[in-house]
């Protein structure tokens, strides 16, 4: 298995376009401190499946050097597996549309909120031919299955019915037996999570915050991290000491612009290495 991590940012990137932190206004100054929005892609059989198509994906694409196929039009990437129905995580499914098929994984949940909300068969079906598979699935020789981790919903769909909501991605390769674990977005750790978690070769885990404070002292929000969908990285509710002791290489991605792990000396990163994980970093190959 190769994984290729394309973006690591939180919605809206860093720097955000509309925002004045400190963390923007040194991603501003200091280009090398920017960050995509979180994603990576999986190689299968020569075949890379993108997970997430964000705002930033046709760029990623590049960036990263996504091996390209043999025909003149025939694109880089075979599919797009989704962990929600977020816009941050679905509006590259738009920009996808010169493929000549685009196959898309994701729960029923997801994939009905897509339709009914920012009406992606309709819009892109006059493009390409998008072709849905419910999760689990197999693509190639990756084996992809869903694990629920939070029934938020996107603002679109507020009110809306359903399960699946937002999942944490479990994609095995049946050539090596090897397994990544990826969950950006983290409201609960369900015993099922906790087990794939444990079972892993590597862990992609939300990063969103360092701690549950952080957006209320920020001046983001008068919400917690927890209150926002997203466990804290640090604190007795955090996700480091929930990694601890596993086999897995665990790296942390979609961070927001106010997490202080976003600046690459921060004392942040000390404690992440003390308990063996780390900042996934953007444009490198993970061969788990």
């Amino acid at each position: 298995m190769r994984l290729l991590v394309l973006g690591t940012a939180a919605g809206g990137g860093v720097p955000q376009w509309n925002c004045g932190c400190a963390g923007c206004a040194a991603a501003r100054a200091e280009p090398a401190l920017r960050r995509r929005h979180a994603s990576i892609a999986v190689e299968a059989g020569g075949r890379w499946y993108v997970v997430n198509a964000t705002p930033d994906i046709t760029e990623q694409i590049e960036e990263c050097a996504i091996p390209r196929r043999g025909g003149a039009r025939e694109g880089p990437v075979a599919g797009v597996l989704l962990t929600d129905a977020e816009l941050d995580h679905t509006l590259g499914l738009f920009r996808l549309r010169e493929a000549p098929e685009l196959r898309i994984a994701a729960t029923a949940t997801v994939r009905a909120a897509l339709e009914s909300g920012p009406g992606v068969q309709r819009v892109l079906a006059p493009y390409t031919t998008l072709t849905w598979t419910d999760l689990p699935a197999s693509f190639g020789t990756l084996d992809v299955s869903a694990v629920p981790v939070s029934d938020k919903r996107p603002r679109y769909a507020a009110g809306t019915g359903g399960d699946g909501w937002v999942v944490a991605l479990r994609v095995r390769d049946r050539r090596d037996g090897r397994t990544v674990v990826y969950a950006p977005c983290l409201a609960a750790w369900p015993d099922e999570l906790d087990r794939a978690v444990r079972e892993a070769d590597c862990v992609f885990v939300d990063g969103t915050f360092w701690d549950d404070d952080e957006p209320r002292r920020a001046g983001i929000s008068d919400r917690t991290a927890t209150a926002m969908g997203h466990l804290p990285i640090a604190g007795p509710r955090g996700t480091l000491q929930r990694l601890a002791g596993g086999r897995a290489r665990c790296l942390y991605t979609h961070l927001n612009n106010t997490n202080p792990l976003i600046v690459p000396d921060a004392d942040e990163h000390r404690a992440l290495a003390a308990a063996g994980a780390e900042v996934a970093r953007e444009r490198v190959v993970i061969e788990p």
